[in-house]
């Protein structure tokens, strides 16, 4: 039986023409197949593109992406916990980025004495030293990131309607490869680590691309981490300048058994080095995705 194909997206995707989403992204992997000589075994009914972007489209419509950040940045008093997320988040990025604290402090006259949540500035910085000190980076996106992940793994509505629709497009019995990115593997991996009792899914390959899942902070949230069981091979790519990313899903960050494999040498040409486009534009993921659908 012929594997199907499901994409499952990321952040940032709201208001968009999902049908428009689904042949960018069969464009960019069928053109670096193309490069090798190869085509699409599958037909375009045989992929899935389930969108959930709007169930995330809580903030200001229309607005641009570091307008965006600031809204979230900026957040409410009643934002405590989302707050404390995007901070252990941010704390992680930049101690692994080798921001130090005296970059931090040469942003903007004066002292900052204390670094927990109640003080925002230090958050704010770290943000700015994103952009000031990491080639390629961009605040704004791993800012709203970060929101996007809170959001799902911790308001019921958000979680319910995308699990939902992502499930819907899950066949029992019939081979499908799964293929997600940012935001949407920390989604494939939730909803394919919880697969519904009863339900017969067979995923030959499980591809993950530009995944913040090894993020301490996301990861300790998604316990127990474990191998899905109706996942056969685990295959990881990441940009090691992608700060959403930021590590492999290796022993040393997502320790499971049996072990992912990781391709950490993915040259992204986009310019926050974690877009779609560079990331299937890689030949070995497009060759897996290729040999897991033919196999």
């Amino acid at each position: 039986m012929a594997a199907g194909l499901v994409f499952i997206h990321g952040r940032a995707q709201e208001g968009k023409d999902p049908a428009a989403l689904k042949k960018d992204w069969i464009r960019f992997l069928q053109d670096e197949l193309a490069r090798n000589g190869k085509q699409l075994p599958i037909t375009e009914g045989q992929i899935r593109f389930p969108y959930y972007g709007d169930a995330l489209s809580d903030r200001v419509e229309g607005k641009p992406e570091d307008q965006l950040a600031a809204v979230i940045i900026k957040g409410t008093a009643a934002d405590v916990a989302k707050r404390e997320f995007l901070r252990e988040v941010l704390e992680e990025v930049r101690k692994e980025k080798g921001i130090t604290d005296a970059q931090l402090l040469a942003i903007e006259e004066g002292a900052v004495r204390e670094r927990g949540i109640l003080n925002w500035e230090w958050v704010q910085r770290i943000l700015r030293a994103i952009d000031e000190h990491i080639d390629g980076a961009s605040a704004a996106s791993v800012a709203i990131a970060t929101n996007d992940v809170y959001e799902y793994l911790f308001n019921p509505n958000v979680t319910k309607a995308i699990d939902d629709g992502v499930r819907e497009v899950m066949g029992d019995g019939v081979p499908t490869v799964v293929v997600s990115h940012s935001l949407g593997t920390v989604i494939a991996f939730k909803i394919l680590k919880e697969m519904t009792q009863g339900r017969a899914w067979k995923v030959p390959l499980f591809v993950t691309l530009g995944s913040p899942l090894a993020v301490k902070a996301i990861r300790s949230r998604l316990r127990p981490l474990v191998h899905p069981a109706c996942v056969t091979a685990w295959f990881n790519a990441m940009d090691k300048r992608d700060v959403v990313s930021l590590y492999p899903l290796d022993e040393a960050h997502f320790n499971i058994v049996p072990k992912i494999e990781n391709k950490t040498d993915v040259d992204n040409p986009t310019e926050n080095r974690h877009g779609i486009s560079g990331y299937l534009g890689d030949p070995d993921v497009a060759a897996r995705i290729y040999q897991a659908l033919t196999t």
